[in-house]
């Protein structure tokens, strides 16, 4: 009888031989738009969620080193089962090739609305471009709507003599919320370029300085995603996708289940990629 570990061994290695000799011959969009117009109707759009996550790396040679990135998201067309799908950009030489073929598994067509999500990474951001000639790119309100959290809580956290000082501060957030709800950009970078006025007058302190930071690093990428902020109370109204709330899910199938939680060892690039494609797909 095969032993459980010799076959295992056996299944990493034929699914990554077989994703080794798959191939598409660039470029994905294939047809124009005549060709297009004729194809069957699409039942709906098919929205993809795209995130990441990090687990142990176990050929590391420095503390740097030890964690990589694990590419993870979940696919949910119209009429249909959901299918998650995991991968190592590091690694995978073909990554755009990869989500291509699970989003044609799922009969993607290129008349068809493609909408993808993302926590606007400039790693997944890219990964995303160039799949499809319908598609609509956008930046979930999850991730933006996080970090307005913590830099509330780190107000609290401050001494601020000044009640009309902390209660300026408390509006601004108030109002930043309130503008990149409603996709106004230019209101959200003037909220976060005053918010950065009203730290500079405080007294400095640790707690201030992380603030700040905070209040900058939001600013770049409110700055590097500007052109994928939509109208999300439009959206919400009328019941679409604003958030990768449901990748959350496939991360936690695919990575914290299978790589974190139950399973404290340190993993390398190709048996992420392996164990990530065994994964059930649902």
């Amino acid at each position: 009888m095969l032993q459980k570990s010799s076959a295992d061994s056996q299944c990493c290695r034929l699914i990554y031989l077989l994703a080794s000799i798959t191939w598409i011959p660039p470029p994905f969009i294939e047809g124009c738009p005549r060709v297009w117009a004729n194809l069957p109707r699409p039942e709906g759009p098919l929205t993809a969620g795209i995130d990441g996550g990090y687990v142990h790396a176990r050929d590391a040679t420095s503390r740097a080193d030890g964690w990589f990135e694990v590419i993870v998201g979940k696919s949910l067309p119209t009429e249909g089962e959901a299918k998650c799908f995991g991968f190592v950009q590091q690694y995978d030489t073909k990554p755009k090739r990869r989500l291509f073929e699970h989003l044609k598994s799922q009969g993607m067509q290129n008349n068809q609305q493609v909408v993808f999500l993302s926590d606007g990474g400039e790693t997944v951001r890219n990964l995303q471009f160039y799949l499809h000639p319908d598609a609509e790119y956008l930046l979930d309100w999850f991730h933006p709507t996080m970090r307005i959290t913590v830099m509330r809580q780190m107000v609290a956290g401050l001494r601020i003599r000044s009640k009309r000082t902390r209660a300026r501060i408390d509006r601004l957030l108030e109002r930043l919320k309130w503008t990149l709800w409603h996709g106004n950009v230019y209101k959200t970078l003037q909220k976060l370029e005053g918010l950065e006025g009203e730290l500079e007058i405080l007294e400095p302190s640790p707690n201030l300085s992380k603030l700040t930071q905070a209040v900058q690093d939001f600013t770049r990428s409110i700055q590097a995603n500007h052109a994928f902020i939509p109208n999300y109370g439009d959206r919400y109204r009328y019941r679409e996708k604003i958030s990768t709330g449901f990748v959350e899910s496939a991360v936690n199938q695919v990575i914290s289940k299978r790589f974190v939680k139950k399973q404290q060892m340190r993993w390398t690039k190709k048996a992420c990629i392996c164990s990530s494609k065994s994964a059930p797909k649902y």
